[in-house]
């Protein structure tokens, strides 16, 4: 099963950490992937996450977020394999929807319209969205002028929609330890 804390400030990523040790506890769990956003502060993020584990009994994490994510397979059998990404790309601040941009297919046409779209709503001040959240504004507006408009991001990967096949998933892909295709995974922003 997974659970995806609330969305409401950094209180989603408080329970995650709150829960990290009895979630490592579950009967049969081998792996456990830990994907959240960086938002503003990559570096807090990181270190949260790190103080965390290495409470836990991880060792060897590194001093910052390696580029193709982290995984640790430790020498202690009653810890189970974790796996740490986080959102966009493991060396920006972001979230989930930064990431689901790099998946948009190459020459799009569609993409700089609705960035320009965006643009002129901020400049004219008629957002509703805080500045902070416009890629998922972007995403979500670029989402909702497809052949199937407002098609969750999730299933507009499954469609190819949106593309898997780019450098930033492939190296999800190959270290979150997941298949290729269908491209499905639960992720906690």
């Amino acid at each position: 099963s997974v659970e995806v804390p609330p969305e409401e400030g950094t209180e989603g990523v408080e329970a995650l950490l709150n829960g990290l040790p009895e979630r490592l506890k579950a009967e049969n769990l081998r792996t456990l992937g830990i994907v959240v956003d960086a938002d503003r502060n990559l570096s807090g993020r990181w270190q949260s996450l790190k103080d965390k584990l290495s409470s836990i009994g991880y060792r060897d994490i590194p001093q910052s977020p390696p580029p193709e994510g982290w995984v640790c397979a430790p020498s202690d059998p009653y810890l189970p394999r974790v796996g740490v990404w986080l959102m966009p790309n493991n060396q920006l601040p972001g979230m989930l929807e930064d990431f689901v941009a790099y998946l948009i297919p190459p020459g799009d046409t569609l993409h700089p319209k609705a960035e320009a779209i965006l643009q002129e709503l901020e400049q004219a001040g008629l957002n509703r969205y805080t500045l902070i959240h416009h890629p998922k504004a972007l995403i979500h507006t670029w989402l909702a002028w497809q052949k199937t408009p407002a098609m969750p991001m999730g299933q507009a990967i499954t469609a190819q929609v949106l593309r898997c096949d780019c450098p930033i998933a492939l190296i999800f892909i190959r270290e979150m330890g997941l298949k290729p295709h269908p491209f499905r995974t639960a992720l906690i922003s």
